[in-house]
């Protein structure tokens, strides 16, 4: 089989199955499994797939603009909204992760509410500012495409707060590979709060699942909820619901 017969067939493979075995397909072709994994290593330096463990993921496509992603999906992103909201009781701790569905949290949350936010993004912190709650905003090195801090300063400030709740913001959700974004600053940031979280929730629609960003954030296993979009396929759910993830629709 020519090179530009394999390529083609590893794309249409991860378009199918959302996912690459380098082993299970060289069984299949009856070549050598370094022959697919030099072909995966081409098409990742091309910007063409993710490389992961044994194989690839599709690549998952750079995100628009802060101020245009808050246009997309915005009536979905609004009933996540509200059913995150609706997790949070009065006189938590809760640290929003930045991004427009958490933005979205923090529009739905009661004004009369008496609870403490803990956020890195100036932009939640800014969509509270008429509610009860008190808000620690966490400050440092401001990455301008999540607008959310970042660096040792940040770190170091939310390795002092313990929270009841955390409301992480991901690109990418994978069964196997877990939940990852795409910057190596931001990710190191989401780490540190997980460490600190008592329980930790994503809100996701449904275009992040199946794929891998560069940077590892958690393992399915370290989440205790998603909250996705009512339509979404239950095939593309059973895997986080068979690993003990709780699964909330809106």
């Amino acid at each position: 089989m020519l090179t530009a017969q394999r390529r083609a067939l590893i794309s249409a493979r991860l378009e199918r199955d959302g996912e690459l075995v380098a082993k299970r397909l060289a069984d299949e072709l009856q070549l050598s499994e370094d022959t697919i994994r030099r072909d995966l290593r081409e098409m990742a330096a091309e910007g063409l797939l993710q490389r992961v463990h044994g194989g690839a993921l599709p690549l998952v496509p750079a995100l628009p603009s802060f101020a245009a992603r808050q246009e997309i999906a915005g009536d979905v992103k609004r009933r996540l909204g509200r059913q995150a909201a609706g997790l949070v009781s009065a006189g938590q701790t809760v640290f929003l992760d930045g991004g427009t569905s958490n933005a979205e949290i923090a529009r739905a949350l009661p004004r009369e509410m008496r609870l403490t936010i803990v956020t890195h993004s100036p932009t939640i912190a800014a969509e509270l500012e008429r509610h009860d709650a008190d808000v620690i905003l966490i400050g440092g090195r401001l990455y301008k495409h999540s607008m959310v801090a970042t660096g040792a300063a940040a770190v170091a400030a939310i390795a002092a707060i313990r929270v009841d709740m955390f409301f992480l913001g991901v690109t990418a959700i994978h069964p196997v590979h877990g939940f990852s974004t795409g910057d190596y600053e931001e990710a190191a940031v989401k780490r540190a709060i997980l460490a600190q979280a008592a329980e930790t929730f994503v809100v996701a629609t449904s275009e992040k699942f199946g794929a891998a960003s560069p940077h590892h954030v958690a393992n399915v296993q370290d989440i205790a909820g998603l909250i996705v979009p009512e339509d979404m396929n239950e095939d593309a759910l059973k895997p986080y619901r068979d690993k003990g993830v709780t699964l909330l629709t809106a």
